[in-house]
């Protein structure tokens, strides 16, 4: 039996809610800060007080287009996922698509297979939703994230620039990318 036979798998996903916004916020900020600081001039401050803090988080938990998870490993949170139930590709406004706005993982769980999981999970809730695509955007300059996206089924179908005044110039692109959902039938 191989190693990678013998390892047990123990990944979970819960559906969170409002009231679970300032647990969420800890999180939000601990795996923003162990990937995306380097984005920014004043070291993602101005970012994460204004998509972090608990009012916004309680707003968006309270949205009923969107829907946030817990990702679990072993019973810990290690990430999470925000994703828009209907929200149009940018590219396609007419395909009945769902974004995957956020996924976001601490440091200490990359590499591990969660992200392949999670992805699944939204590939899953996309096709009982009778959706035609999942979509997201991805920083141009995140090559790791671009590869692991590829591998996942996705395609490049747009770009486009942030405007953040305190992101860095060189460091606001954005790729949009799609993976087609098929049909249980």
């Amino acid at each position: 039996m191989s190693a990678t036979s013998r390892l047990k798998i123990d990944f979970s996903i819960q559906e969170l809610g409002p009231a679970d916004a300032e647990a969420l916020a800890g999180l939000a900020l601990q795996t923003y800060r162990d990937h995306y600081l380097h984005l920014w001039l004043d070291g993602g401050e101005w970012y994460m007080n204004r998509c972090f803090n608990t009012a916004q988080l309680t707003a968006e938990l309270a949205d009923p287009n969107s829907r946030f998870y817990l990702i679990l490993d072993a019973g810990q949170s290690v990430g999470f996922l925000k994703i828009n139930l209907d929200k149009p590709l940018p590219t396609d406004p007419d395909l009945s698509a769902l974004e995957l706005e956020r996924i976001y993982f601490l440091a200490s769980a990359t590499g591990k297979g969660l992200g392949r999981f999670a992805v699944d999970f939204v590939v899953g809730l996309a096709q009982e939703l009778n959706k035609a695509c999942v979509w997201l955007k991805a920083m141009d300059s995140s090559e790791a994230a671009l590869n692991f996206y590829r591998q996942n089924g996705f395609t490049v179908v747009g770009a486009e620039q942030l405007t953040f005044a305190v992101m860095k110039p060189e460091l606001r692109g954005m790729l949009v990318l799609s993976r087609p959902i098929l049909s249980n039938n």
